[in-house]
């Protein structure tokens, strides 16, 4: 698992309005593409050395592929990245801070110690 990648995915498509749309509409092709394409050049790896030691599990795509932000904070993903890019795609379908509300109750459960964030 990787905390600063998955911190990094959430960082880079909240960052763009056209990545956002897509993750929104298309989240699996959205995560495979992002990790295929992007996470080597955002880890400085070469283009003939594609494949990086930093890779999401299983567990970080299926959260990632279902906007499981629950899980992926979970995981340690930051909560501010989770919030603010879900924001951007999803505060349309609702109104003004309904959206916030739901992220706020569907974490209720979470109690201290929170996950480390860290990464």
């Amino acid at each position: 698992m990787s905390k600063y990648l998955l911190d990094k995915f959430l960082y880079t498509v909240d960052r763009d309005p056209e990545l956002v749309e897509r993750y929104r509409e298309d989240p699996a092709g959205l995560v495979a593409w992002w990790e295929g394409e992007m996470a080597g050049k955002l880890l400085n790896c070469v283009p003939e050395e594609r494949t990086t030691w930093q890779a999401f599990t299983e567990e970080e795509r299926r959260a990632l592929r279902e906007h499981d932000h629950v899980a992926l904070f979970e995981m340690g993903a930051h909560p501010f990245l989770t919030l603010t890019l879900f924001i951007a795609m999803f505060e349309r379908d609702h109104g003004p801070l309904e959206y916030q509300k739901a992220y706020g109750r569907a974490m209720r459960h979470i109690s201290l110690p929170y996950p480390d964030i860290a990464t």
